[in-house]
C-alpha cells in the first residue's frame, strides 16, 4: 500500500483514507479508554438535581409562600341566584381577613372600587347577561308571543330584557363614553358595513321599518353589540315631517298608539330598550309619554332620549315610572363631514372627563361609521373606556328611587 509522507519522508501518524468513514460524526474511533468527568461537571449535575427537587417541593406545598390577593366577587350565594339575575350589580366590596376564612360573595357593579391592583374580579355570568356565544338567541322566558310577533316581557323570576341583553363591561370608574348609531336595517349595505366596521362596544339602534331585522339582530349580537330599537314619534311639523308608518301621535287614541307600539316592539328581539326617532312634539306631551313609559316599565325596557328636544319630558316621566333612562349629550353627525364629527367626539371626551361619562348619538351614514370606527381605535389610548349605553343608564329599580 502506498503511503503519503509529511514532507520529511516520515509516514508516522498517517492512516488509510477510507478508515473510519462510516463512523457517526462526533464519536471517537479509539475504544477501550476510560472517560473521566471533571469534578466541576459532577458538581453541576448535583446542583441541578437540588434545584429541581426544591422547585417540586414549592409547587406541591399545601399553602403558597405568597399571600393570596384580595378577592372581589360579583354574585350572591346560590340561594339568592335568581334574585341576582333580575338586577345588575350595584357595587363591590373588598373582603376582610375574616371573610377570607369564610368567603362570601358580594355584588360587583360599575361603581365598585377597583383602586387596588391586587384584586381578582369574580363575575357570575348570569348577572351580566347572555353568554357571548348565545347572545344572538332570544331568551324564551323573556318573550310574549303575539299576533304581530314576539314581544319583550319580564321573566317569571323578575328578569328584564334590559338585564338579560345588556353587554358586559369592565365596571371601572374612569371616564366612559357610550355611542349609539341608529338607522340600521334601512340600507342592507350600510347595515352590513356598520356591523362589520364598528367595534363591539358601540351600541346599534335599528329602525322598525327596516328589512330582515331578525337576521341583522343576530349578526350584530354575534359581533358583541348591544341593541336598541327606534320608535317613530310625532315631530313638530307633522305630517309635513313624517317619520313613517306606525308613528306614535299625540292626537291618536291610546288604543291606536298601543297597537302601533306593540307592532314596533315585535319587529325583533334581544334589545335592551328603545329610543325616540324624531318625536319633538310627542316627547313634550305628558299623557302620551306616560302611556309609553307604562309599557316600557311593564316590559322591562330602558329609554334612551337622543337629547335633541329641550322640551322632552322623557327623563321626568321615566324616573317616576321606574324606567331605566339615559339622555344623549350630543348628536355627532348633525354636520355630515368628518371634521365636524370628530369635533363632536372631542366634545364627548371633555364631558366624560368632567362628569365621568358621556353619551352621543349618530346615524349609520358611511362617513359617520368610518369616522367613529377610526376614533374608537384611538380614544381608549387616551384613558377613556367605550361602553354600551346600558352601562351609563340610570336604573330606578336598582337604586330603589
Amino acid at each position: 500500500m502506498r503511503r503519503s509522507t509529511n514532507g520529511r519522508g516520515d509516514s508516522r501518524g498517517m492512516e488509510p483514507v477510507g478508515d473510519g468513514i462510516d463512523q457517526p460524526l462526533g464519536q471517537s474511533r479509539r475504544r477501550g479508554k476510560a472517560v473521566s468527568l471533571p469534578w466541576s461537571r459532577i458538581l453541576l449535575v448535583f446542583c441541578s438535581l437540588a434545584i429541581f427537587a426544591a422547585s417540586g417541593a414549592v409547587a406541591l406545598r399545601e399553602r403558597p409562600f405568597r399571600e393570596p390577593p384580595e378577592i372581589m366577587a360579583s354574585a350572591e350565594d346560590s340561594s339568592a341566584r335568581a334574585e341576582s339575575q333580575s338586577t345588575r350589580p350595584a357595587g363591590g366590596t373588598l373582603l376582610t381577613d375574616e371573610d377570607r376564612v369564610h368567603p362570601s360573595l358580594i355584588r360587583l357593579g360599575p361603581d365598585a372600587e377597583l383602586s387596588s391592583r391586587n384584586v381578582i374580579v369574580i363575575r357570575d355570568p348570569s348577572s351580566v347577561g347572555q353568554h357571548p356565544r348565545l347572545a344572538h338567541l332570544p331568551d324564551r322566558a323573556l318573550i310574549e308571543e303575539s299576533e304581530t310577533g314576539p314581544l319583550p316581557a319580564r321573566g317569571p323570576d323578575g328578569r328584564r330584557p334590559f338585564d338579560a341583553y345588556a353587554r358586559p363591561w369592565s365596571g371601572a370608574r374612569g371616564a366612559r363614553i357610550a355611542v349609539v348609531i341608529g338607522g340600521l336595517g334601512i340600507s342592507q349595505t350600510g347595515t352590513q358595513e356598520a356591523i362589520a366596521k364598528l367595534p363591539s362596544e358601540i351600541t346599534l339602534a335599528f329602525a322598525p321599518l327596516g328589512n330582515s331585522l331578525m337576521r341583522w339582530m343576530q349578526e350584530a349580537r354575534r359581533e358583541g353589540h348591544e341593541l336598541i330599537l327606534q320608535v317613530p314619534m310625532e315631530p313638530f311639523g307633522y305630517p309635513g315631517t313624517n317619520p313613517g308608518r306606525y308613528t306614535l301621535l299625540t292626537q291618536a287614541s291610546s288604543e291606536r298608539n298601543l297597537e302601533n307600539l306593540r307592532w314596533i316592539l315585535s319587529r325583533m328581539t334581544n334589545y335592551v330598550g328603545v329610543m325616540n326617532y324624531m318625536g319633538g312634539r310627542f316627547t313634550a306631551d305628558r299623557q302620551a309619554m306616560t302611556l309609553l313609559m307604562d309599557v316600557l316599565h311593564e316590559r322591562g325596557l330602558a329609554y334612551f332620549d337622543d337629547g335633541t328636544s329641550a322640551r322632552s319630558l322623557a327623563q321626568e316621566i321615566a324616573l317616576a315610572k321606574g324606567v331605566p333612562f339615559v339622555a344623549g349629550d350630543a348628536v355627532i353627525d348633525g354636520e355630515r363631514e368628518r371634521a365636524a364629527i370628530l369635533a363632536k367626539l372631542d366634545e364627548l371626551e371633555r364631558i366624560a372627563r368632567a362628569r365621568g361619562f358621556a353619551v352621543g348619538g349618530g346615524s349609520a351614514l358611511e362617513v359617520t361609521v368610518d369616522t367613529v370606527a377610526a376614533w374608537a381605535g384611538e380614544v381608549t389610548k387616551r384613558g377613556i373606556e367605550l361602553v354600551p349605553v346600558s352601562a351609563v343608564t340610570f336604573d330606578p329599580e336598582r337604586t330603589g328611587q
